[in-house]
């Protein structure tokens, strides 16, 4: 049996969103498996100053900023990743927005923004780069797609985040849909739920972490190391068999009975 399960010594990954919270947490921990990481993000100049952030001790982090909430810019990131590499090896969808307001007045925009970015980009990225992502895949050593999802896509919360709740739970669906199609191509599609873990996005979880934490199963909140390994497993040999299948990271908040944090 291989040692090296988790090794992405060689492999070559590009994260979107990943300049900061869950999508940051990622590619430091493929850095630190040994894979050559490149980090896009909506601000250049925070995208910038995150890849040197990154890239020490060896690691190689390479900045690619990109507004990927339209298909044009999906196509745009793909095409400047493909002058840059011969293939992708990995690709995790995490680029992603919210918004809450009551069902009175929840508006358009707040249901374009959320569902373009969170729903529609992963499929038209992962389309613009289908064929980078075929270049290096095979039976033995297939491509990774991950999605990032939500648990939010799997129980609901009490906020009334209507766009947010539906654009990830069919990016659950939407992960099986893709990866019944692309298995045949070498490239295995899953997804991560993530719950309570401490971002811009999840104020509550940052600002308000022991109240949260008492709310979780676990009794805590989603260290970096949490989603990193749960990535990892995904992009690495250790999930080379795991296919269209979302696993749920947040301390057993979706299998509790209580309605949500």
């Amino acid at each position: 049996m291989a040692l090296d399960l988790f090794s992405l010594k060689g492999r070559v990954a590009l994260v979107t969103g990943g300049s900061r919270g869950i999508g940051k947490m990622i590619a430091e921990g493929f850095l630190a498996q040994g894979a050559k990481v490149y980090i896009s993000s909506r601000k250049a100049g925070i995208c910038d100053e995150v890849a040197a952030e990154l890239s020490v001790d060896g690691r190689e982090c390479i900045s690619l900023p990109q507004d990927v909430s339209t298909v044009e810019g999906a196509r745009a990131l793909a095409s400047r990743f493909m002058s840059l590499e011969p293939r992708l090896d990995i690709l995790v969808n995490n680029a992603g927005a919210a918004w809450g307001a009551p069902f009175e007045d929840f508006p358009e925009s707040g249901w374009d923004k959320v569902v373009d970015l969170n729903l529609k980009s992963p499929f038209f990225l992962t389309q613009a780069l289908h064929g980078a992502l075929k270049a290096g895949a095979s039976h033995d050593q297939p491509a990774k797609v991950i999605n990032i999802a939500s648990i939010d896509g799997i129980r609901l919360n009490p906020q009334e985040t209507y766009s947010y709740h539906a654009s990830k739970s069919g990016l659950i669906y939407l992960t099986r849909r893709m990866a019944a199609r692309l298995i045949r191509d070498s490239i295995n599609v899953t997804a991560i739920a993530p719950g309570a873990f401490a971002s811009e996005m999840n104020r509550v979880a940052r600002d308000e972490s022991e109240a949260v934490a008492k709310l979780i199963p676990s009794r805590r909140i989603g260290r970096d190391e949490d989603m990193a390994a749960a990535a990892i497993y995904l992009a690495s040999r250790a999930g080379d068999y795991v296919v269209g299948e979302t696993i749920a990271v947040d301390g057993g908040v979706a299998l509790a009975s209580f309605g949500g944090l």
